[in-house]
């Protein structure tokens, strides 16, 4: 629920605008750089009161997630020195960070694929693949698969079960983000070990 009335003038304001669609993948590109704030609390009542356009929303929150994750990318690649050490400082995200490198140098598609639905910053998988020169494409399409999944598929749950999905998502959303991640995570890892058996032969 929208508590604070601050918080439901806000909320009328992006529903009453005509470039709500805009102002979302705004808000999706702010969240996955920097804000802390998950954006399922304004995207979960904003597609109950709007299911004519609901897939339009899940798409506008997709692309601005994933200009985010390029953007994040190319911190990684060109001025991790600078601008990425300051930012994962900043974000106080250096011990995710330090384990995100191990655990991506062994798994690479299937971590980012993994972190992406994982509760973790995805600024660590973003800055991980761009320094260490990761294929854009292959980063590109593990992160627009993960969020990709997070938002049609939250579209998908606000389509069939409407305002109950928010309380649905405040009880549930750490645990089925551990469930999916790992399930995806295990399907992945388990296709490249079988291509790698395959290709040894």
């Amino acid at each position: 629920m929208l508590s604070t009335t601050r918080t439901k003038q806000w909320f009328e304001r992006i529903n009453g605008s005509k470039n709500m669609l805009w102002l979302l993948g705004t808000l999706s590109f702010l969240e996955t750089i920097i804000l802390p704030i998950p954006i399922e609390l304004v995207l979960i009542p904003l597609m109950a009161i709007n299911k004519q356009r609901i897939w339009a929303m899940a798409t506008a929150t997709t692309l601005g997630c994933l200009i985010a994750s390029i953007v994040g990318y190319a911190v990684g690649m060109v001025l991790y020195q600078s601008i990425g050490t300051w930012f994962i400082e900043f974000m106080g995200i250096e011990q995710s960070y330090q384990s995100f490198q191990t655990f991506f140098e062994q798994y690479g598609f299937a971590a980012i694929l993994a972190i992406g639905i994982l509760p973790i910053p995805f600024q660590v998988a973003m800055i991980t693949a761009g320094l260490s020169g990761y294929p854009i494409m292959l980063f590109v399409l593990a992160a627009l698969l993960a969020r990709g999944l997070r938002y049609f598929g939250l579209a998908w749950l606000v389509h069939r079960f409407g305002n109950r999905v928010e309380l649905m998502w405040k009880r549930h959303a750490l645990k089925t983000s551990l469930a999916l991640g790992m399930v995806v995570l295990v399907v992945v890892v388990g296709l490249q070990t079988l291509a790698g058996l395959v290709m040894s032969r």
